[in-house]
């Protein structure tokens, strides 16, 4: 299994005084060092962490494979076409929300999707999509010709006792329907060093898990090379 590394949160503290520093660049280079296997960034409407200089700067940097979450905008899919990044995951984006909140609908906004998905895959860009582990949004993904999806673990992650549980089956359900329809299935958002192995051990098929905040958030305390190497000590 692997591990994208999501690095927002470096670029949150630097844009929170507007100095050149932290950098995600170096942030990045510790993620390598530390075993992750790929390194993952929002560029936001609002720039209101990565700017269009960082996602230019690591294009150019990394030995790992970069991966792009993007809005579904004519803008951003501009920007990605012209940096290649070896993978986008489109995603929902609101300009209220502090973090990105529930998965795309696929199946609802297919004519929107379309487009975009072909432009970008034309462009040699593996596409993904970030959703609910729905099975309709799943069908709606090969329907697409998204050859990934992400499975939206927010829920998972913030619910507690019963609700929990019947999140998790959801998710189970969601990656074997996923994995039989000829997907790659990653997963992502929320997870931590506390429940990443309820998660692991019920989980089916997973390629990529991508996490970023308690990454960084660890990383403040413990190091980001030391903070990325325990995660990937749990995914091993």
């Amino acid at each position: 299994m692997r591990l994208g590394v999501n690095i927002d949160h470096v670029a949150t503290l630097r844009q929170a005084r507007g100095t050149t520093y932290p950098s995600p660049l170096e942030a990045a280079a510790l993620c390598e060092k530390g075993g992750a296997d790929g390194i993952t960034i929002h560029l936001r409407e609002d720039r209101r962490h990565i700017q269009d200089s960082d996602l230019y700067a690591l294009r150019k940097a990394l030995k790992v494979p970069l991966n792009l979450e993007m809005a579904n905008t004519a803008e951003i899919v501009g920007i990605a076409v012209a940096t290649k990044p070896a993978e986008v995951c489109l995603v929902p984006e609101r300009r209220q929300e502090v973090t990105t909140e529930g998965g795309l609908d696929a199946a609802g906004q297919f004519d929107a999707l379309k487009p975009s998905i072909t432009k970008l895959a034309a462009a040699g860009i593996t596409v993904s999509l970030f959703i609910e582990p729905s099975l309709r949004q799943l069908d709606a993904a090969v329907a697409l010709g998204a050859p990934v999806v992400e499975l939206h673990t927010g829920k998972y992650c913030d619910l507690a006792g019963g609700e929990r549980e019947a999140e998790l089956r959801r998710l189970v359900e969601a990656a074997e329907h996923g994995h039989r329809i000829g997907l790659q299935v990653n997963a992502g958002h929320g997870l931590n060093y506390e429940n990443l192995p309820a998660f692991l051990k019920a989980v089916p098929h997973l390629d990529t898990l991508n996490i970023g905040h308690s990454i960084v958030a660890r990383a403040v305390m413990a190091g980001m090379e030391k903070a990325v190497r325990e995660m990937k000590d749990l995914l091993a």
